[in-house]
């Protein structure tokens, strides 16, 4: 399998809890099984979110970096379902 360069960008800053999950999970199901999904938050709680939900739903969590008051947590998806 080749690494995709360029992850797919889900700008969640300035949602709260649980949109940015919500904005992932529909980003997800139209992406295909081992693509990467950048998700930008700024809500604190995303960098525990996003990583649940991926581990919930058999995706791998590959990044998780803090900048500036933005967190960019990136995941790629497994064959599991995206929902």
């Amino acid at each position: 399998m080749t690494e995709d360069p360029d992850p797919l960008v889900v700008d969640a800053r300035g949602l709260r809890c649980p949109a940015p999950v919500i904005a992932l999970a529909r980003a997800a199901r139209a992406a295909a099984p081992g693509s990467e999904l950048t998700v930008l938050a700024t809500d604190p709680a995303a960098r525990h979110d996003v990583p649940a939900w991926a581990r919930m739903r058999g995706h791998t969590m590959v990044s998780s970096t803090d900048g500036e008051g933005v967190w960019r947590l990136t995941v790629r998806l497994g064959d599991a379902p995206a929902a």
